[in-house]
């Protein structure tokens, strides 16, 4: 996003977007054989495999995506939610990685559970599902950019990853559009650190004030301190040396 003279019409055109991008949230009212905590447990083991396959944040914001507006249209029977699940990672890091995994890879990591037919013949089914409507404004990339806007440093950077990654197990976060999930994440973040929660600086480029994001924050914090116990693998993962070993931080507003 170093494209500086157009840089801001790109975030405009992406909050207009992420209205439409965004799924809703109450889709899993439509789902016969699956629930919001078994997506739950799904999202848990995809942050664990992009983990493992080395891959960048934007990816797995984009499976995340995919799974969600995939299972708005499409009821789906439950030893077919993993297969959804990996397809969108596999569809995701085609989109956004150098070198994403192949098929192969994608098998070996559901121990056999799938074949590469099975994960082929589900991409396609997904992608005419979404109508080959692939490119989102993630949450991630809106961080980004109000990252800069709040002259963030290394552990704000790492404390706003954080929180912004523990949100995406949380099927009631949905209500939120990316755009509020990132302004809270850097709003809680700044506030660990000891920095004024919101500034005019953030003001003018999240065009969101102080009081419309303390109760996406409150909200967020409140899903962090209620997860489950077995949901772990954001906690796992900011535990280590290189995420800045921020796991178990406690926030408040």
């Amino acid at each position: 996003m170093s494209a500086t003279s157009y840089v801001e019409d790109m975030y405009v055109w992406f909050r207009q977007r992420e209205e439409v991008t965004s799924v809703k949230p109450n889709y899993m009212e439509n789902q016969t054989k699956i629930n919001a905590r078994m997506r739950s447990i799904l999202v848990d083991w995809l942050v664990d495999v992009h983990l493992k396959f080395h891959l960048i944040p934007e990816t797995l914001y984009l499976t995340v995506n995919l799974a969600d507006r995939f299972l708005q249209k499409v009821d789906i029977p439950r030893n077919e939610l993993q297969l959804v699940g990996v397809t969108a990672l596999f569809l995701a890091s085609k989109y956004e990685e150098i070198y994403p995994p192949q098929v192969a890879d994608i098998v070996s990591i559901c121990d056999n559970a799938f074949s590469d037919e099975e994960i082929i013949q589900m991409e396609v089914k997904m992608l005419r599902a979404l109508k080959y409507k692939i490119t989102i404004p993630s949450a991630h990339c809106f961080l980004v950019r109000y990252l800069k806007a709040a002259h963030g440093n290394k552990r704000i950077v790492q404390l706003s990853s954080y929180i912004l990654d523990s949100t995406l197990q949380n099927y009631e976060l949905l209500e939120f559009l990316p755009s509020e999930l990132a302004s809270a994440a850097v709003m809680i973040a700044r506030n660990e650190a000891g920095r004024n929660s919101w500034s005019p600086t953030l003001l003018q480029y999240t065009n969101y004030c102080e009081e419309d994001i303390i109760p996406v924050a409150r909200a967020i914090i409140k899903a962090m301190q209620n997860r489950a116990s077995h949901l772990d693998a954001v906690e796992r993962k900011y535990s280590r040396d290189r995420f800045g070993s921020i796991a178990g931080t406690t926030f408040q507003i």
